[in-house]
């Protein structure tokens, strides 16, 4: 499947969180244990802008769900690249093992190592999801409101193409956040992006801490 041009995020479910930033401590839906709860109720975004850190909510594990448009492109024959007009942000998704992990080097958008994966029928096999596996995260945010994930967390997505209304075409991407400091469970997602027929509406922004 060709996941290549320009995607805007379709937002039919999860308004109240991705559509404006939530209160202070709401984590509806996020299965928080008692650090997690702890840490979310403590988040102050001006201290995040203060420090550097206002990108925390535009980390791989968060920076899908936040409404924007994505630019996928090959940057080479084994990378795949996801722009991010959220944030400014640049995913590369590696095939083929991907590049060694350099040990404490960490980035909000981590290491991220892809493969197709097949899905067979009477002995012929067809390409099916997109799989990404996510790791060497700095901490950051699953929701903009410092509902947290720490350096341990790993991030795997699927990504499927698949038809919309018309003659649109459509990319849903099911994410799955383990974190075993600050989950009790695995957070499971899934995001649509509709496809658009150019770049004529790209406008990348900042990250904003609030």
């Amino acid at each position: 499947m060709d996941l290549t041009g320009y995607w805007v995020s379709v937002v039919s479910e999860d308004w109240r969180y991705r559509m404006m930033t939530p209160p202070k401590g709401d984590a509806g839906g996020v299965p928080l244990n008692a650090e997690g709860r702890r840490v979310a109720g403590e988040w102050d975004p001006a201290r995040d802008t203060a420090t550097g850190e206002a990108c925390r909510a535009y980390g791989a594990p968060g920076v899908m769900r936040r409404p924007g448009r994505l630019h996928i492109s090959w940057q080479d024959d084994r990378t795949l690249k996801v722009d991010t007009d959220a944030g400014t942000q640049t995913r590369l998704f590696r095939f083929g093992g991907g590049a060694p992990a350099v040990p404490g080097e960490r980035s909000w958008q981590g290491t991220s190592t892809a493969a197709w994966d097949g899905v067979g029928g009477r002995g012929a096999t067809r390409w099916g999801s997109l799989r990404v596996v996510t790791t060497q995260l700095r901490p950051g945010y699953v929701r903009k409101n410092g509902v947290p994930y720490s350096e341990s967390a790993v991030l795997t997505e699927y990504f499927d193409a698949h038809p919309g209304p018309g003659s649109s075409s459509w990319i849903t991407i099911t994410t799955i956040v383990n974190d075993p400091r600050y989950l009790g469970q695995e957070f499971i997602t899934s995001t649509d992006f509709r496809k658009e027929p150019d770049g004529s509406k790209w406008n990348p922004t900042p990250c904003s801490a609030d």
